[in-house]
């Protein structure tokens, strides 16, 4: 064939391409990875998980003080180190006291109380330092010097921290059944003062109690999951095989499939609706109810499943209205699926591509987050000064190895070296902040590049499919390796452009939504109109600019040009089609999310009458649990992955088959010496989808 009948693939003299954004990547890797041995060198991710104590020191950690705690544990008891926190006061003032101790304590009880009795005082003991020696030590002294804590509140244990056991009775809280609690210092307060510093705590409570009954469904049902998510990959390899050589029946049984489950939603939500009516209590508000822990409350109201009903009721409709007007664009779009289709044929292992690019983009995940917990725990132990009266040096960093022999004890008598905080006054500690940012803008590059990694080699096999004279004795021996190799041997520096231009739009969006974030409390209008319109624009440009990626690596696999030029005359090329564009490939979009939904949907339905024993034959098989839906939202997500993971293959194949056919289309003219490559029904089905446009 003459060379002037086919574009340039493969190009033999292709070359290297955006050299300059390929260094630039090297190095930013290089970059990354000291960044990371130096965060892993200095972060301590114990710190996120353990507590510490007054001195900055772990509890029950080994190799530490606070190993077993201030007194030994009872006999046969299993040692579990908690951190307790006494009251804090109002700034400027010392720390709070924190001690590691055993358990937490059960009882109210104050230091005053409890040194006139000695059994009192030796389960006190439990509560201070190790430095107290309960040598007859008077008891202002011993608060006076933080040695023991001023009160103990009953507790209970949460992230390995005690928080008061705070609980309601007929609307009254309450602290170990007591309304009010003595301070330690004679007064008597309200435990409604402990909200504020344990509100949290009780919500992570309930979260734990969520979390572990979750937990407990997983234990129980994870191999029906599993069968559930290989039943989903089956159902999706099915689907794609036979659309190999039904594409047309298929797409139209996918249609119906769709329109019939929706419509057996809409039943099923309708007839639960009506068989709630006049339960008590299946009448009260979804507002009114409020947040709930336990999700199957939801279930048991009518204004659940009236939401259900209208949300299925609209997309049904929404759904049969866009088939009734784009039935004729169905047509052309069967026939460019079917293309597809063998191309697929043709390249089969480009159905298990996306799992290298899954495994990819968990390898970016994996050390982005380790190193972020590394960057965020790595800073030190900082001491300063604490003194109740006035002292020239209060406030300033000080070591508590070389306190007592200082300058400072001397000059004022009752300061104190103590632990303030995390942190630390390093060159290194200093641009902590910046190393956070730097390891956000290179998850974001190379998950970019992972994802343009994979769209340029599954369009570089596809269009060697279709440029293919004799299809396939024209083609590559492993046309999808060889579109690999070719796209890390000449184009790893456009990808890095394409990836790096979308990867500073969207840390410019992370940047944004924290500062929309820390503005919430804000009353500034303007500011948040301000902010909400940046949000908008940058959320455009983003979704512009993947489409616009998207079309440029697939010309970079026809032709191998750079970034910028590829990007360029795939966006007028497409500017000249763009009533194909608009009709045919959100018609293939539209058809493709079809098939999705009819996987997940059937898939997610069997999961749902299995996991609630309305599958008669199976009844006793299908495991006790305690949210149902724990595994059926499992399957649900778990099935919409792999199907998009078989149809994100397909639609790739349809833009890359879509753009060669335009460029065919302006490089052919069908006669003898320069044919279509393009099969001619498909030609002429394709021709009329850009009827009221003239051809290029």
């Amino acid at each position: 064939i003459p060379k002037s009948m086919v574009p340039d693939l493969p190009v033999p003299s292709r070359g290297c391409t955006d050299i300059v954004c390929c260094v630039l990547l090297v190095v930013a890797i290089v970059g990354y990875v000291v960044v990371g041995v130096v965060a892993w060198t200095h972060g301590d991710p114990r710190k996120v998980i353990h507590p510490t104590d007054s001195r900055g020191q772990f509890c029950g950690q080994q190799g530490t003080p606070n190993e077993y705690g201030p007194a030994p544990p009872a006999r046969g008891t299993p040692r579990a180190p908690h951190g307790v926190r006494a009251v804090a006061c109002s700034p400027p003032c010392p720390p709070p006291l924190q001690i590691c101790v055993s358990k937490c304590p059960d009882r109210y009880l104050t230091y005053w109380s409890a040194s006139g009795n000695p059994a009192t005082l030796e389960y006190y003991r439990d509560y201070c330092t190790p430095e107290f020696k309960n040598t007859g030590k008077a008891p202002p002294l011993v608060l006076k010097d933080k040695e023991c804590p001023a009160m103990l509140i009953p507790s209970t244990p949460l992230a390995r921290r005690c928080f008061p056991a705070i609980q309601a009775k007929k609307g009254v809280i309450m602290v170990g059944n007591e309304t009010t609690y003595d301070d330690g210092h004679g007064q008597r307060r309200n435990v409604t003062e402990l909200l504020e510093g344990a509100k949290k705590a009780n919500v992570v409570l309930e979260m734990r109690q969520l979390a572990m009954k979750i937990f407990e469904d997983y234990t129980v049902s994870w191999y029906w999951i599993i069968i559930g998510l290989v039943i989903a990959m089956v159902a999706s390899l099915i689907f794609i095989v036979l659309l190999r050589f039904l594409a047309g029946i298929m797409v139209w049984v996918m249609i119906v499939m769709v329109v019939l489950v929706l419509g057996y939603g809409i039943f099923h939500c309708y007839m639960e609706y009506a068989k709630l009516k006049g339960e008590a209590g299946s009448d009260v508000s979804l507002t009114d109810l409020g947040f709930q822990t336990d999700l199957g409350v939801y279930l048991h109201l009518r204004q659940t499943w009236l939401a259900f009903l209208i949300i299925l009721c609209v997309l049904e409709l929404v759904i049969v209205l866009l088939l009734i007007f784009l039935r004729k664009r169905i047509l052309i779009a069967i026939a460019l699926i079917k293309e597809a289709s063998r191309a697929v044929g043709h390249v089969m292992s480009s159905l298990l591509f996306p799992l290298c690019t899954f495994f990819l983009l968990c390898l970016c995940i994996a050390y982005w987050a380790s190193t972020a917990v590394f960057l965020s725990t790595s800073n030190e132990a900082v001491y300063k000064v604490f003194n109740e009266s006035a002292c020239p040096f209060s406030g300033q960093t000080c070591k508590p190895e070389t306190f007592n022999t200082s300058n400072v004890t001397k000059l004022c008598t009752d300061a104190q070296c103590l632990f303030a905080f995390y942190g630390g006054e390093t060159a290194y500690h200093k641009y902590l902040i910046v190393l956070q940012f730097f390891n956000v803008f290179m998850f974001f590059w190379l998950a970019n590049f992972v994802i343009a990694l994979g769209q340029v080699t599954l369009a570089g096999a596809f269009a060697s499919y279709y440029w293919a004279f004799k299809k396939p004795d024209d083609m590559p021996a492993f046309p999808l390796f060889s579109a690999f190799g070719r796209a890390l041997r000449y184009h790893t520096g456009s990808l890095a452009f394409g990836s790096l231009v979308l990867a500073i739009v969207q840390v410019i969006r992370v940047t944004l939504e924290y500062l929309d974030h820390r503005l919430k409390a804000a009353e500034n209008k303007f500011a948040k109109f301000l902010l909400s319109c940046l949000k908008c624009c940058f959320w455009c440009l983003e979704k512009f600019i993947k489409f616009l990626n998207r079309n440029a690596y697939i010309m970079i696999a026809i032709y191998g040009t750079n970034f910028c030029t590829s990007a360029r005359n795939a966006f007028f090329l497409l500017m000249r089609n763009i009533i194909r564009v608009a009709v045919l490939d959100k018609v293939t979009d539209f058809l493709f999310f079809l098939g999705k939904l009819l996987i997940v949907g059937s898939v997610g339905i069997l999961a749902f009458f299995f996991f609630t024993h309305r599958i008669k034959l199976v009844q006793d098989t299908a495991p006790p649990l305690n949210y149902y839906w724990v595994p059926i939202l499992t399957v649900i997500v778990g099935s919409y992955l792999i199907a998009h993971g078989f149809f994100s293959v397909y639609g790739m194949c349809v833009d890359t088959l879509f753009l060669c056919f335009l460029e065919d289309l302006e490089r052919n003219d069908g006669s003898a010496e320069k044919p279509y490559f393009m099969s001619q029904n498909l030609r002429k089905l394709l021709k009329k989808s850009n009827k009221g446009q003239p051809d290029a």
